[in-house]
This record gives C-alpha cells, structure tokens and sequence, in this order.
C-alpha cells in the first residue's frame, strides 16, 4: 500500500482547502456545546431543518428532505430521507464530540497562600502531568436562575488572559514517585489570580476575582448551575516542516466528527436513508442523557418516521437491526517514539487512510464489537469503487492496546457496526496530531459510505 502523500502529490488544494476548515473548526468548537452550535449552523446552511419546529407545526417528511435533531445542545442527529423505505435500514456513521480537559466543580473558587484558584475535576483518560505548565483558557456557558446564560470563552484571542496549573521544578522533585509519573486529580487546580481587593476583610483576593467576575453577571454560587471546562489554548495548527500534519486539541474525537459532518452535509436524494450521528459523554462510558447508551437515538428515529408516515414498532425495529454503521473513532498511529506497545505490522501507520479496526476491546477482544466478515466485505468494495484508501488496523500489542467506543451500544440493536477512523498522535494529550491525508481520506470515505445502495 502507498503512502497517501503519493496520491496526492499532483493536486494538494483540495486537502488543504478541506483541512484548513478543519483547523478553523477545531480552533473555534473546543466544548460539545460550541460543536452543536457548529454543526446546526452548518445544517441549515445545507438545507437542514429542524425536526422539532416540523414536529410543532405538524409537517412531513419525504425522500430528499433534510432534518436535524438537537439533545440538550449536546447531541446531534443529521438526517437525509432516503428512496427506499426507512425499515430497510439506515447508512450511519456516528463519532463523538467530547474530549479529554479539566472541568470546573460547582464550587470551584478559593483562596491559598497567596492565589486565588479554581479546584476541579478531570474528564476522561489523561495522563494529568500533562495538563500542567501550559496555557489554558476557559470555555462554557453560565445558567442564572432565570433561565438566561452567559457563555464563556477567555484565552483564543492573542489579547485575551490565560489561565494555568502550575508544577514543581526539578530541583524539588526527585523523589522516585515524582510528578512525572503520577499528579493527583486534587492537585489539578487553575491559577486564577493574586490581586487583594482592599475593601474586603478577609479572602481579599477571591473577593478581588469574585468582583471581576459579577462584572460579568456572575454570581458565586452561579457556579453550581454553569459548565465551565479548562481546555488548551491557542488554534490548532499544521505540524511539521512539510505540513503534512495537523495539532490541535479535541482530535479524539473531532476529527471524525467533523469529517463526517461534512461528508452529511454534501448528501443529495440518498437511495438509503443517511444519519451523522455527533453524540457526548463518549469519553467516560457514553452514560447519561447526552451520550450513546441513552435511548435518543430511537427516540428521533422514531419521530422521523412517524413524520415520514412509516412509523410502526416493528418498522423501527426493522429500521434499527437492518441498519450498518461506522463507528467514527480514532485510534493510535505507531509512534516512532514509542514502539515499545505498537504491533507495526497490525497497527495504524500516518498517511495510509481511513483505519477499520474490526474489533477493539482489550486482551481476549474483551469489551469489543467484532464486525461480521460479511459486513467488511461489503465495505471493502464501497471503499475500493469509491477510490478510498483503507488500512485495516488494531490498536496496540495484544496484551497492552484495547480501548472503547460507541460501536458496542449500536451493534445491540443488530446492525453491522465497524470501528472507522483516523491515526491519532499523542492521543488524550493536551495537543494531539493527525496526518491531513488522514483527515481527507476518512472524509472521503463516510460520504462513500453515506451513499452507498446496498
């Protein structure tokens, strides 16, 4: 199998062009709610209505028509109608929009020696050194008592403050259990400021902040109703000297995410009908209102058909078990760094396409979806008529690689469900990189799958 870069050589602005909207967007969404807000924007530009404003006016459905379902400005579902009936299944391809960070607890602010912090809660897989020593901004949204909201972003723009967790310098940490190897989740706590307000009898520089912030109509105890995340600051970027590559931070998952939002919105008059699936809480086990394991994705599958006129509960049992889907994840590129737990041989390599791991799990394929061979075949030539470069991966050394998505949640259902994604680097870290003919390809590989007949 060819490098990518090979294929591409002749004519790069077309990968350019798609990954410097993907840099925008990975800039500019670093929290599910600003991805949803993305993504509807996005919709409506490409000709997506909304299924709740149908559902209130007592509209219809038909083949062609486009539709978007919003959960808690959290999850997405994007529709298109396909010719054939709905029962005959759906072409799915599903990622999740949650990444790794640090979030505020809902009584974050106080005072020590000296330093007004912030005390959190970590989200997700990390490895919590990492998250110290660098700049972070602040994203989220307020919710008053009142039902209205202050959204928060502070740390993109070069004249913006930034915000940090400090560490210990060497000189203080050689002990064998150093920080290096292990910081504890208490320990993860943001710099906020140091400026005393003179007017205050004690806790003088949490009042100092505290004013700041009722400046911006925030309360103290505004907090317990706020979703408030720390992530990295700054705009993802290309990556090495020949720009081939792409660092930011959210790759796991956005970069699926985003690749097959965009292959969504090109669809037109489908023969199956086509759902981009963009749900949250994927990073620690896809529990809640918001994540896969809760019953939404039926819910407005349900709806859909009902405005379609094909609602029954076999047909949408029928719907489900006869559907196929791509369970958008990314998974580790073979760092040349670290090869110690790669199998590089078995596992996925930057620039040689969309990765299909058939399983994943861990040890004995423990906690995987293990995808029919008849599934992959089928997928195979969708990928091979659609000139789409594939590399069939897993992830890691036997006893050492496994990991989960959102694949397992939808294969309940009966359907063909395969793992299908992009190399990651450094995933879970603050700054993760994947390779642009990566990206380009995965992106050219959902809008095959979308379109697929069969």
């Amino acid at each position: 199998m060819d490098n990518l870069w090979k294929k591409y050589a002749e004519n790069r602005a077309p990968l350019e062009q798609f990954c410097d909207g993907y840099k925008d967007f990975l800039s500019t969404c670093k929290t599910e709610r600003e991805c949803i807000k993305y993504a509807i924007k996005r919709a409506e530009q490409a000709g997506y209505k909304s299924l709740a404003t149908l559902m209130e006016q007592g509209g219809k459905l038909k083949a062609g028509d486009k539709v978007y379902a919003v959960n808690m400005n959290k999850t997405i579902v994007l529709v298109v109608i396909g010719k054939q009936p709905i029962e005959q299944g759906l072409n799915i391809v599903g990622a999740h929009i949650d990444s790794p960070r640090i979030d505020l607890k809902a009584t974050p602010i106080y005072e020590s020696t000296g330093f007004c912090l912030f005390d959190t809660h970590y989200y997700g897989g990390i490895k919590k050194y990492q998250w110290t020593a660098l700049p972070l901004a602040l994203h989220g949204v307020v919710i008053k008592k009142d039902g209205s909201n202050i959204e928060l972003s502070i740390g993109e723009e070069p004249s913006d403050t930034v915000f940090g967790i400090s560490d210990l310098l060497p000189h203080l940490d050689r002990k064998p259990e150093s920080k290096l190897k292990d910081v504890a989740g208490e320990d993860l706590n943001v710099l906020v400021g140091t400026i005393e307000d003179g007017k205050a009898e004690k806790e003088k520089i949490k009042s100092n902040i505290l004013n700041i912030l009722k400046e911006k109509g925030i309360e103290a105890d505004d907090f317990f109703s706020a979703e408030i995340e720390m992530v990295p600051a700054g705009r993802a970027r290309d990556f090495g000297l020949d720009r081939s590559m792409v660092m930011g931070y959210g790759q796991d998952d956005r970069v699926c995410a985003y690749t097959a939002l965009m292959a969504a919105l090109e669809i037109e008059k489908p023969e199956r009908t086509t759902m981009c699936l963009l749900v949250d809480k994927e990073e620690i086990g896809s529990v809640g209102a918001t994540g896969m394991a809760s019953q939404y994705f039926e819910n407005v599958l349900a709806e859909i058909m009902n405005l379609a006129g094909q609602y029954s509960e076999l047909a949408l049992r029928r719907a489900m078990t006869r559907s196929m889907m791509l369970s958008s994840d990314v998974t580790a590129a073979v760092d040349p760094n670290n090869l110690a737990p790669f199998n590089v041989t078995t596992d996925a390599h930057f620039g040689m396409g969309l990765s299909f791991n058939k399983y994943n799990g861990s040890g004995g394929k423990s906690g995987s979806n293990d995808a029919n061979p008849e599934f992959i075949g089928k997928l195979r030539a969708i990928m091979d008529e659609a000139g789409v470069q594939y590399q069939a991966t897993e992830m890691g050394k036997v006893d050492e690689g496994g990991g989960g998505t959102i694949a397992y949640l939808m294969a309940k259902y009966g359907m063909d469900v395969i793992d299908a994604g992009v190399p990651v680097l450094n995933m879970h870290a603050p700054w993760e990189i994947t390779s642009k003919a990566d990206i380009y390809e995965a992106y050219r590989g959902y809008k095959a799958f979308y379109a697929s007949k069969k």
